[in-house]
């Protein structure tokens, strides 16, 4: 019988996370699920610990592919009617799935989004991302919408977060993989490109999905190698796909953002490396960088908005 939903999991050295993740997909709630596990070339017990649950499919990779190429292996062998994906280093709500398909059954949506609990583990303090009362009034997330909410340096938070759960009929319909040249940013693209395919897009304003930070959970930090990988993969996405009025004029905003991003990541390098003149051509190529450095540079670059969350496989 065909499983109301597969878990997608892409892990990368994630023997310290992997069977809370598993665990937590496995105790869905109401609906019928398969737990697919891809290992990114991982160097520690990752495959093994993994492996030590009968019901779950792993696939180990010959090479590192990173998140979007762990995911696209994972999409590929997948057969649920719904594809949830979920980080190694996350959990999820008992009830989830089962909540979020009905509401998307229920107003005929291809893609269903909620909010997300966050954890810092070594307080042990859990907040919600997104107040309830923000969403409640967010009930659909149009493309417009969701570029905007991607806009670099706008906000801590965006809806680039949240983990959404497809349709996977739609998903092979229109033949949407992630783009394995992104290391970040690459569920922003393939959330977007569904939205511009028509995919309807509804809001469950209850927490159901947990987003788990410890200390050297993250794997790496924003480089401006990402952020210019970014930039041409919104290009591509720009020829790919008509933008209406609203979607345009957001869209051009986030580019802006992300030229911004560049000239301050570049800047922030040669200030580093000692490099004045060079620091000085990048403030000059954009000037609106500079004012960025009012601010602690490590602070700076946690408000740069982008959902690292999607870092964690490498």
């Amino acid at each position: 019988m065909q499983p109301d939903v597969s878990f997608i999991i892409a892990a990368f050295n994630a023997e310290a996370s992997i069977e809370r993740a598993i665990r937590s997909a496995l105790d869905q709630q109401g609906v019928s699920v398969e737990v697919i596990v891809v290992d990114d070339r991982s160097s520690d017990r990752t495959v093994e610990i993994a492996r030590s649950f009968r019901d779950v499919q792993v696939l180990a990779l010959s090479q590192n592919r990173g998140p979007g190429g762990a995911r696209n292996a994972a999409l590929d062998a997948a057969t649920g009617r719904w594809i949830a994906v979920l980080d190694s280093d996350d959990t999820v709500q008992p009830e989830r799935l089962s909540r979020m398909i009905a509401r998307a059954e229920r107003e005929g949506a291809q893609i269903v989004v909620d909010n997300l609990d966050v954890v810092q583990e070594n307080s042990g303090s859990r907040k919600t991302m997104f107040a309830k009362s923000f969403l409640k009034k967010q009930a659909a997330i149009g493309l417009a919408d969701f570029i905007r909410s991607n806009v670099i340096f706008k906000s801590t938070f965006n809806f680039g977060y949240m983990k959404p759960v497809f349709e996977r009929a739609f998903i092979e319909e229109h033949g949407l993989r992630y783009d394995e040249s992104l290391r970040i940013g690459e569920d922003y693209i393939l959330f977007a490109s569904a939205l511009a395919k028509g995919a309807c897009c509804v809001v469950d304003p209850a927490p159901g999905y947990t987003y788990h930070i410890r200390e050297g959970s993250i794997s790496r930090v924003l480089e401006l190698r990402h952020v210019e990988a970014m930039l041409l993969a919104d290009k591509a996405f720009e020829r790919e796909h008509p933008l209406d009025d609203a979607a345009r004029k957001a869209f051009d905003e986030r580019k802006r953002s992300l030229d911004e991003a560049a000239s301050f990541l570049a800047l922030v390098k040669h200030l580093k490396d000692r490099k004045p003149l060079k620091a000085i051509g990048a403030a000059i190529r954009n000037p609106v960088a500079l004012r960025h450095l009012g601010m602690p540079i490590g602070a700076r670059l946690r408000r740069l908005g982008l959902p690292f969350a999607q870092t964690r496989t490498e």
